[in-house]
């Protein structure tokens, strides 16, 4: 064979040569995506926990199992995604972190019975039983703050490190001979009464109304925030948010306050249209035994929506302390 025939093939095959790497390099990446796809769906998860009545409560669990786990509780009629903000800030601060929907809420199982808080924290007993959650801790928005005060006081010693409460219904919301700066039950009649006549329509005016503040001139007003709102009460179903309406507005959270012993922090906009913070946060940190109260000037209930980056500081300070 002649030299130039040698340098010839000896080119052929070096091209050849290049093509295969440049073939095999997007093969070795796509390899590598999926093992990492793969890596992080050991840690990303969804699931359903059974109840001991049958229900079949939705949560989802992010992050490293072994991270300290941070467990969120949506208000109502919503669902866990009502804290997607919180939930991707703090997995990647390197949390584990957890969101549920209520029973008759989101994914979770429609019911018609059980729609009352004693019932709501046995559901929290049954999902941290089975993730095992240790030195968790929980965060409640609206009546989620409800629910996690109510939990926490029945928590198994070890479950709970601390409770946030964020624009929270205790003590209780309701008018009362023993809490006369109440709301009248006339308000709550009035969900009530909204909800059966049209509760579509009624799930467009809180968030574009009072729950984010958008009523308030000058508001920004964001109509992505106003439709998710929409979609995830549209979710649920719509009997147990007939009774949740009687599940936030008339439980005495009172003794649940009192019994607590790990620390809690209340945050609350001064400008909260549905849970007014006068008898509300100001009242319930007379009541704990280790609170902290921060109050927000001008933010409305939605705040954790609204203003992330706020709320999100505030509550990874509280965490680190």
């Amino acid at each position: 064979m002649s030299q130039s025939n040698q340098a010839s093939r000896r080119g052929l095959m070096a091209a050849g040569l290049g093509l295969a790497a440049a073939a095999a390099a997007p093969l070795a990446a796509q390899a590598a995506t999926t093992k990492a796809t793969s890596s992080a769906a050991t840690r990303a998860q969804s699931g359903y926990v059974t109840t001991k009545d049958g229900v079949q409560i939705f949560y989802k669990d992010w992050g490293p199992k072994e991270a300290q786990p941070i467990v969120f509780h949506h208000g109502w009629p919503l669902s866990a995604d009502d804290w997607d903000a919180q939930m991707m800030f703090f997995l990647l601060k390197g949390y584990r972190v957890i969101a549920h929907d209520r029973r008759g809420h989101g994914r979770s199982t429609q019911t018609d019975t059980g729609n009352e808080m004693d019932t709501y924290a046995a559901d929290v007993i049954a999902l941290t039983d089975h993730l095992d959650l240790k030195n968790a801790f929980h965060v409640g928005h609206s009546t989620g703050g409800g629910e996690a005060i109510h939990y926490a006081a029945r928590a198994k010693p070890g479950r709970v490190a601390k409770v946030v409460l964020i624009g929270a219904v205790p003590p209780i919301m309701l008018k009362t001979p023993a809490n006369p700066g109440g709301l009248p039950l006339e308000v709550f009649d009035g969900f009530r009464s909204a909800l059966l006549a049209n509760r579509a329509q009624f799930y467009k005016e809180i968030p574009a109304g009072p729950f984010y503040g958008f009523n308030r001139a000058g508001a920004k007003v964001s109509q992505g925030l106003i439709d998710n709102w929409w979609r995830q009460g549209m979710e649920g179903g719509a009997k147990a948010h007939y009774d949740c309406i009687k599940a936030f507005s008339e439980t005495d959270f009172t003794e649940d306050l009192k019994t607590v012993d790990v620390p809690v922090f209340l945050m609350h906009g001064e400008d909260d249209q549905i849970v007014p913070i006068a008898d509300s946060a100001l009242l319930g940190i007379k009541l704990l035994k280790k609170g902290k109260l921060k109050t927000y000037p001008g933010l409305p209930h939605g705040m954790a929506s609204t203003h992330p980056d706020v709320i999100n500081a505030d509550l990874l300070a509280f965490f680190r302390a």
